[in-house]
């Protein structure tokens, strides 16, 4: 069964007027301030979904504070947070009392399946509990190898393109190197499997991978977007029905079928590696053997349909976003030249270090002594998080606490916020991890040295699970793999400065912070092609003057 956009509007539309009197009703937000909507039928979801990620959320903060309110459709209000308070009662302090939006959680259920990133409540709670064994620090650095490993063979890769070129230099397209790159060691770390995207070797489903996002889901229709805002008035069957049928998506649908036979395979050979006994050190591997370990009690257990659910979360979180942060971290140095310098000044420090001790490789240790390394990977992560927005709906009413308080339309000062169950709001990260009272006065700035200055940024409410950011969310809903992401950035950015130089290109005076259910980076009329960032690679010389 195909359903055309114009029969599922008209489905949305049949929806809305049968939830009319919900969405029309006296808002108890309505003297919060927020900007005028000119759509009654679709309120704000085109500026905040059909701009560049974070612009929206960027003018509306700067007019009217930390708590925003804005129309979906119908007049629906929402509230956007970006203060620090009420985002850790929300994502930190609360529990299960706020929930993910039945839309974010079906956008999970397509991206990844029924696993982690999808799961809520008690199911999320035991889904957790079985994972979080191999997401360890201890097991998080057993993996620093592999990430080395895969970077040091994208470096061999490029050295040998650059070798045969002119002048030993090419544009390459970043996002695309990173996507392959990240998904391989993926494969090694997570998987002990090899994906061969980097040589050029990969499989049909690496190659879908990349872009899939942008092609999925980058530049929504309103017809799209007003689908998706009404989604939380269907049952969940139908809205399941409705999305597995939909040939827009026929990309994903692909992805999955693919992601699953991959998945299954591998899931079957850890369970009989681990009835020999011959379970290996890999994510898949410990995850296998804490589901067999967990309980004679099968209903403690994941089922084989969430086992693979969780290797799909996996692939997918495990390499987009870290090829994403490592895309734009790349972007920043190659407009940042003298940074670029003195970071790869650093590295090239520790060498020497490395190589006086009698060693060859370098160690988690020895990134725990490279400021320059972590002010560089934090200042990527919050200036340009891959996730921007957090969805959230109350279960229960609650009462949010204020960083500072607001003052309402009527005069009203409010040092809280009452909301009632039922409240739908959209953490903003971009918009947090630019707040001026956190990351100080020039938040709006990418400014690495910003970490390197003690008291610049502030850790009087404590947010998240690393540097205050609110990108890898935090409490029970963090970003269980966010040491992996970390030194997987780490290790890249080492290896990739140490060896090459990277400047910027006239493309990118076209580039564009894409929204895609997570941001991309894109060049302006380019879309069809997916993920974009053209950077100039050159050879790094030992003894560049500005080396």
């Amino acid at each position: 069964m195909n359903l055309n956009p114009s029969t599922i509007l008209c489905i949305s539309i049949v929806i809305g007027a049968f939830v009319l009197y919900k969405l029309t009703r006296r808002s108890p937000f309505g003297n919060i301030p927020g900007p005028q909507s000119n759509s009654f039928i679709l309120g704000h979801l085109c500026e905040l979904f059909q701009n560049q990620v974070g612009l929206a959320d960027f003018e509306w903060r700067e007019a009217y504070g930390n708590v925003v309110r804005f129309k979906g459709s119908f007049g629906s209000d929402y509230l956007m947070l970006s203060d620090p308070k009420a985002l850790q009662r929300i994502i930190q302090t609360s529990g299960y009392r706020w929930r993910k939006t039945p839309q974010r959680r079906e956008f999970s259920r397509l991206v990844a399946g029924k696993g982690l990133a999808w799961a809520d409540g008690d199911v999320h709670k035991r889904q957790r509990k079985i994972m979080l064994p191999g997401f360890s620090a201890p097991e998080a650095k057993n993996l620093f190898p592999f990430f080395s490993s895969c970077a040091a063979t994208l470096c061999s890769r490029w050295g040998d393109i650059l070798s045969t070129s002119a002048g030993q230099s090419e544009v390459f397209d970043i996002s695309d190197w990173m996507s392959r790159a990240t998904l391989d060691a993926i494969g090694h770390a997570a998987f002990d499997y090899d994906f061969g995207a980097t040589n050029d070797q990969d499989t049909e489903l690496s190659k879908l991978y990349r872009s899939m996002m942008v092609k999925t889901f980058g530049a929504p229709s309103q017809a799209a977007l007003l689908m998706i805002d009404l989604f939380r008035y269907i049952p969940t069957s139908v809205m399941e029905f409705i999305n597995d049928h939909n040939p827009r998506l026929s990309l994903l649908h692909r992805v999955n079928h693919l992601a699953e036979i991959t998945a299954k395979h591998l899931v079957d050979t850890k369970s009989d590696l681990l009835l020999e006994g011959k379970g290996k050190k890999d994510i898949m591997s410990l995850l296998v053997k804490a589901n067999h370990e967990a309980s004679t009690n099968t209903k403690a257990r994941l089922s084989e349909a969430e086992l693979l659910a969780q290797m799909r979360v996996l692939l997918f979180a495990g390499h987009e976003t870290s090829g994403t942060t490592l895309t734009f971290a790349l972007f920043e140095l190659a407009h940042n030249p003298d940074f670029q310098s003195r970071l790869r000044k650093e590295i090239r420090s520790v060498d020497d270090k490395i190589a006086e001790r009698g060693d060859t490789e370098i160690s988690v240790q020895d990134l725990d002594s490279m400021p320059l390394l972590n002010a560089l990977v934090k200042e990527t992560l919050r200036f340009h998080p891959v996730a921007v927005h957090l969805f959230r709906v109350a279960v229960e009413d609650d009462v949010l606490p204020l960083s500072k308080p607001i003052v309402t339309t009527t005069g009203k000062m409010l040092h809280e916020l009452v909301v009632p169950k039922g409240t739908r709001i959209v953490g903003s990260i971009a918009a947090y991890n630019r707040n001026e009272d956190v990351f100080g006065d020039d938040a709006s700035v990418f400014n690495p040295d910003r970490w390197l200055n003690p008291g610049h940024v502030s850790n009087s409410v404590p947010l998240g699970v690393y540097a205050n950011l609110a990108t890898f969310s935090g409490g029970i809903r963090s970003c269980i793999g966010w040491r992996f992401a970390v030194l997987e950035i780490q290790a890249f950015i080492v290896e990739l400065i140490r060896n090459y130089k990277f400047t910027s290109t006239p493309t990118l005076d076209g580039f564009r912070r894409e929204s895609a259910f997570l941001m991309a980076p894109t060049i302006e009329g380019e879309l069809e092609k997916g993920s974009q960032m053209p950077l100039g690679v050159a050879f790094a010389k030992r003894d560049d003057d500005d080396s």
